[in-house]
């Protein structure tokens, strides 16, 4: 069968199903690449390193300016992740995270609290997928004050059909014909932006800016100083960045175009692989996006128009299997964008660096054990800060990568890591009631499950048994003359550099 045919038959399956038009010639668009060979690749060669950006604790805005935009502000949220990494088949958005708290409800109470004490309207909007709509509308309706008139609470994010690897064609999976289908990754949003009518009712209702990032960065709070900043600045468009660090070697990072110096997003699988030496260079690329973006929503829409409501966005293409749990099935390609990527299209686009407690993403158990230990406390207005640098977490996959192997072996809550450089997990361990772990904790393989016992300490050499209170009077002094009690040793945002990353902008949105 040809490559038309294979064209012709994805779209007539996308029409049956209901897939807005846009959406239908963003995928066309994209699959005409394909045909053409295109691997989508960004090469070394052609870009330079980002340098020179702004910082945003060092930025100057007045209060005035910062209420001002703040006004015009929208939050979007991506929110179509079903947590597959985590073995969850529900919106992540749904997953508790402090306490009885989801994401959601976060993200609803820094809402709420944001518009109490701006004294704005700074509504919230979700871009759900099939699989999470109707979960997370329940939800959200427990907080009826959140709506916010003329603006609906949600669209939908598209879909479209995975293509066989061998000739492009729309594969078949009669075991789930769920699997048949993928998302065209978070680039999708300027589409679903545009067919859902959401564009039009967020700037017919009064709004000029969206701070847009995904449901399960809490870091990436309602903040009026960014809205101040970005709307001075002009600009159609601006990406939040941070400093990378060896963990983020794999991750996307924002280039300069050596032809016309525009920004460009690149993320992993753009980078050819003679190029993976220098992308990995953290002293040459130093900045990686975060996800967190801003858009003048005006810009957009021209920019919209200007493309027929599909903007010329650069192929991503994902070689996977149609079942990703079966690496035997069949071989297919899911053709994808990023939002990110966006920032090309604007000769004007900005950046402004922030630090890392705008990027506490959660992709894996390790990040969940972190935002649900006494590392983080979750204040007032639902926004959540580290009391401590953040430990590195690294748990046995074969035992805590799911959500249920995770919950079933801390029964009683995570074990406190303030005092904790690190915590390494391996082997089949159950952790009891008040577990501390302090310095470079470790925990080796027994080879059986094993159980850290309550009120038990975990060190560089394993489980220290807990001592019995009469064995430590109260009025004891550890501390020689003139000694100075050790303190705690602040782990730094470098992991080491053999341990895997898992940026926002690799992960597409799950449909």
């Amino acid at each position: 069968m040809t490559e038309s045919n294979g064209l012709a038959l994805a779209r007539d399956k996308m029409t049956e199903v209901g897939v807005p038009t846009q959406a239908i010639e963003a995928f066309t668009r994209l699959y005409h690449e394909l045909e053409r060979g295109a691997a989508g690749t960004i090469s070394e060669a052609d870009v330079r390193p980002l340098e020179d950006v702004p910082v945003r604790d060092e930025l100057d805005v007045p209060d005035d300016v910062a209420q001002e935009a703040f006004a015009a502000t929208a939050v979007i949220k991506l929110n179509g992740g079903l947590g597959t990494s985590m073995g969850i088949d529900r919106a992540k958005s749904l997953l508790p995270v402090r306490g009885d708290d989801t994401f959601l409800d976060l993200i609803a109470g820094q809402v709420l609290a944001a518009r109490e004490r701006h004294g704005v309207r700074l509504p919230l909007v979700l871009m759900n997928s099939f699989r999470t709509r109707e979960d997370t509308l329940a939800a959200l309706e427990r907080y009826p004050d959140l709506a916010v008139e003329g603006v609906p609470a949600d669209f939908l994010q598209n879909r479209e059909p995975k293509l066989r690897a061998d000739d492009l064609t729309p594969v078949e999976w009669a075991a789930d014909p769920e699997l048949e289908w993928c998302p065209p990754g978070h680039g999708d949003l300027y589409v679903a932006l545009v067919a859902s009518g959401v564009l039009a009712a967020l700037r017919d209702a009064g709004f000029r800016y969206a701070s847009v990032s995904n449901a399960d960065n809490l870091g990436a709070f309602p903040d009026p100083r960014m809205a101040g900043w970005f709307a001075g600045t002009g600009a159609g468009f601006a990406a939040e960045v941070a400093q990378r660090t060896p963990a983020d070697r794999k991750g996307g990072h924002l280039v300069v175009r050596a032809s016309d110096g525009r920004l460009v997003l690149r993320e992993t699988a753009q980078v050819a692989n003679e190029d993976k030496e220098a992308a990995g260079d953290i002293a040459r690329h130093r900045f990686f996006n975060t996800n967190n973006l801003w858009l003048d929503l005006d810009r957009l829409a021209a920019l919209l128009d200007e493309h027929d409501g599909v903007l010329p966005l650069p192929l991503i293409r994902n070689d996977k299997t149609v079942d990703p749990t079966d690496a035997s099935s069949t071989p297919v390609v899911q053709v994808e964008t990023a939002m990110g990527a966006a920032i090309e299209l604007f000769d004007d686009a900005a950046v402004v660096e922030v630090d890392r407690t705008r990027f506490l993403p959660v992709k894996t158990t390790n990040d969940l054990l972190l935002l649900r230990s006494d590392v983080y406390e979750v204040r007032d207005d639902s926004t959540v800060h580290a009391l401590t640098p953040e430990p590195f977490v690294d748990l046995d996959p074969a035992h805590f990568k799911t959500l249920r192997e995770f919950d079933a072996r801390f029964p009683a809550g995570p074990p406190s890591l303030v005092l904790a450089e690190s915590l390494v997990v391996r082997g089949d361990w159950t952790f009891g009631v008040a577990v501390s772990a302090v310095g470079a904790a470790s925990l080796a393989d027994p080879g059986e499950p094993a159980q850290v016992a309550d009120d038990a300490t975990v060190g560089a050499d394993g489980v220290v048994e807990p001592l019995e209170k009469t064995e430590v009077p109260d009025e004891l002094d550890f501390t020689e003359p003139g000694e100075v009690q050790p303190q705690h040793a602040a782990r730094s945002q470098d992991p080491v550099d053999d341990q895997p990353t898992d940026q926002p902008t690799d992960e597409p949105v799950d449909a």
